[in-house]
Order: structure tokens, then sequence, then C-alpha cells
């Protein structure tokens, strides 16, 4: 059994994070201690990293949690759980699509800025009438 600070560590989360996921429900398997202190299990330390996991991924507490209510079902949920996980990778492609976009952006921008200072390049601005 682990306690919070144990779960904190293993998992690389906040204190603050934890606490509000078991709060929230995401943590439904969690046991207390005699003094009423959240214990964890090795399976509970599992599912935490996965929720990580998903978190990372961008997916919403909402969504989170219905696919828990998923993984309550069993074996015949498993292809929502697959619709929920190929939405969440779409939506991953699409901001990568973003990110590769933005980069090249910058990388432009440097380039402008390398052949202006380079003397390749008269200066031009949007901004500043001439």
């Amino acid at each position: 059994m682990y306690k919070m600070k144990d779960v904190c560590e293993m998992t690389n989360i906040s204190y603050e994070t934890l606490k509000y996921y078991c709060n929230e429900g995401l943590v439904p398997n969690h046991k207390r201690d005699k003094n009423n202190h959240r214990i964890f299990t090795e399976n509970d330390v599992n599912w935490i990293r996965g929720l990580m996991s998903l978190r990372q991924c961008g997916m919403s507490i909402k969504d989170m949690k219905t696919y828990m209510d998923l993984c309550f079902i069993g074996f015949d949920s498993i292809n929502e759980r697959k619709k929920m996980l190929n939405k969440t990778r779409d939506d991953l492609l699409k901001e990568i699509e973003l990110i590769k976009e933005s980069l090249e952006f910058i990388d432009d921008k440097q380039k402008y800025y390398d052949d202006l200072l380079d003397g390749k390049i008269e200066y031009q601005s949007y901004l500043i009438d001439k």
C-alpha cells in the first residue's frame, strides 16, 4: 500500500492533482487507512499513470470520467474506448500539424532576419510607414 506522497513521487504528479483526481472520482478504488488517509494499491498507481497519460494527450476530465465509466463496464465497452482513443489520437495529430506550421513560421522568420542582418534583402515593415 502506498500513501499519497509515495504515489505523487511514483507518478510525478503534484499532491494537489492527485487529491483533485481522487475528489473527482477518477481514482475510485483507493481506500483509507485507520487515520482516514488515502492509501493506494499497485493497481491504483497503474490506473493513475494511465490517467496522467490520457490527460497529457489532451483528454478532458469529463472525457476521462466517461472513459473510466466505460472501463467499469468491462470487455463490452472496448469498442467505445477505442473510439475515444482514436478521437484523442486524431486531435493530437491535428495539434502536431499546427506545431509544425508554427515551427515553419519561426524558421522562415529567422531566415528573413538572418537575410536582413547579412544585407541580402532590404528591411521592410508592415508597421512603420516610410
